[in-house]
């Protein structure tokens, strides 16, 4: 079974999407979460590993160059799972664990993506620009601030009146039924980084049960 690193810098709760759909998987389950790890010793994300018995770290922004790394070997990481984290991770962890790192992104990147794009930032950026469709994407970590190659997309509708807390909340609900999808994926190895630097394999959707505003179906970029 692969073993997950979580990174965060809030509540956690792409976190806790993630957590509760392996619970869900029972044993067919790819992975488990063995340790998640924050910035801010305040993060709400610790307390939600605490309470689940999960290994929580409070790494500081100015730990040693490689402390990062040491940890994540420490605990025998098999995949890192970006939740929420809004530190640039090293270049030397990015690239130990190349196409075993995801992030999830609440725009439909390459747009409103970048460095100090994040949050509520986003969701203003794109009520601001007018346009009508935004979303969430989850994507393999690179060297870039939200540039590495796009796993999955899910439209979400922008109304001419939205605001940004509830266009917010809406593509958070998207967040945590893709977010937990991909990274058990990438975990089962139905999806990979191709030595071509594009994604490949397929990605299950239970399409029924998605139950949130938006289209019938994400968008999955072609093998």
């Amino acid at each position: 079974m692969q073993r997950i690193a979580v990174l965060a810098s809030g509540g956690g709760s792409n976190l806790h999407a993630v957590l509760d759909h392996l619970d869900a998987l029972g044993a067919d389950a790819p992975a488990a979460v063995a340790l998640v790890v924050s910035d801010r010793a305040d993060a709400y994300a610790l307390e939600r590993a605490r309470t689940r018995g999960i290994t929580a770290v409070h790494l500081p922004r100015g730990a040693a160059e490689g402390a990062l790394e040491q940890l994540l070997a420490d605990h025998g990481t098999d995949l890192v799972a970006l939740a929420g984290y809004l530190r640039l991770i090293p270049a030397s962890v990015v690239r130990r664990w190349a196409g075993k790192m995801l992030n999830v992104h609440p725009s439909l990147l390459p747009m409103f993506g970048g460095h100090g794009m994040y949050g509520h930032r986003v969701h203003a950026a794109v009520l601001a620009s007018g346009t009508r469709l935004s979303g969430a994407t989850v994507h393999f970590v690179n060297e870039q601030f939200d540039r590495g190659a796009i796993i999955a997309q899910w439209p979400v509708p922008v109304p001419v009146d939205d605001t940004v807390d509830r266009l917010a909340e809406r593509v958070l609900r998207v967040e945590h039924r893709l977010y937990p999808w991909c990274v058990a994926a990438v975990a089962r190895g139905a999806v990979r980084l191709g030595d071509d630097g594009r994604v490949h394999g397929t990605l299950p959707y239970e399409f029924a049960r998605f139950g949130v505003e938006g289209p019938q179906h994400p968008f999955v970029p072609e093998s």
